[in-house]
């Protein structure tokens, strides 16, 4: 399970995403236009570390786009460049958020719910309350009884998408998903989500 917190956050998510995305060559997105999450599900770090996120994000103009985040309590040495922003978070504090494409615990995370068949996890109220509703489901392709633990990562971009070479392994992170871009997703196991009304898309895909 991951453990989430009722929190004040400076700045939000979106207002967070809003700053970042036109920056990334990927998005498309322009300074100022309106953005809206479409869904979103976390995986849990295994150790509680990281806290560590994917958001969905609709366009102005009907483009879904993919945007997993990792959040940390300090920064992560080496991945200046992936830092998406600085957040207040009103109960843990200072937060570093990365775009997650280059946290080794990211790509752990990834890695091992594609190839065992694994799923986002359930979202556990800090308080004992019970949990909090999902906004988006993901799942893995594959039925291997483990993977092998990531500990580091390199990171290069490739039209939209970004090629996380994890030791074990390439993770192709598609940034623009969904149906109606009518291409041919890159063959082997991956990570399907769900959001919204039934909306589905490929979001990884794993190349041995």
């Amino acid at each position: 399970m991951a453990v989430i917190h009722r929190a004040d956050l400076r700045p939000s998510k979106l207002e967070a995403l809003a700053a970042w995305l036109p920056a990334q060559p990927w998005s498309g997105v322009v300074a100022g236009v309106a953005l809206e999450v479409a869904g979103k599900f976390r995986f849990d770090d295994p150790d509680g570390e990281v806290g560590v996120e994917t958001i969905l994000v609709r366009t102005a103009d009907g483009r879904v786009l993919h945007a997993p985040l990792t959040y940390r309590g300090a920064p992560l040495a080496g991945a200046e460049d992936l830092l998406a922003t600085e957040m207040h978070h009103s109960v843990l504090g200072r937060r570093w958020v990365y775009d997650a494409v280059g946290d080794p615990v990211y790509a752990d995370v990834v890695r091992r719910a594609i190839v065992t068949g694994g799923h986002e996890a359930a979202l556990e109220r800090a308080d004992g309350s019970g949990v909090w509703d999902a906004e988006g489901r993901a799942v893995g392709s594959g039925s291997a009884p483990d993977s092998p633990t990531v500990t580091s990562v390199s990171v290069r971009s490739d039209g939209t998408r970004s090629l996380v070479d994890t030791g074990h392994g390439t993770l192709s992170v598609l940034r623009v998903v969904g149906a109606h871009l009518g291409t041919a997703q890159p063959s082997g196991e991956h990570l399907t989500a769900e959001w919204g009304s039934g909306e589905r898309a490929v979001l990884v895909v794993l190349r041995q």
